[in-house]
């Protein structure tokens, strides 16, 4: 889906397959960024941007703790 048509809050969460709480949740912990917030404050997501957020995410929880040396 290569389109620039951002999607609301719950149209992202179902092409994730996540429920719209844990969306919601990432968002407020700062671990994913919306493109835009209406003047409403209602969340706006371009899904190709938001994918490589999540496959970020996905990849920095796999990487083993850094050691303080």
């Amino acid at each position: 889906m290569g389109s620039d048509r951002l999607l609301t809050t719950g149209e992202a969460a179902k092409a994730l397959s996540v429920d719209r709480s844990t969306l919601a949740h990432w968002m407020r912990e700062g671990l994913v960024t919306p493109t835009s917030v209406t003047a409403g404050g209602h969340a706006r997501w371009n899904l190709d941007d938001l994918r490589r957020q999540v496959l970020a995410l996905a990849q920095q929880r796999r990487e083993p703790p850094q050691s303080e040396s």
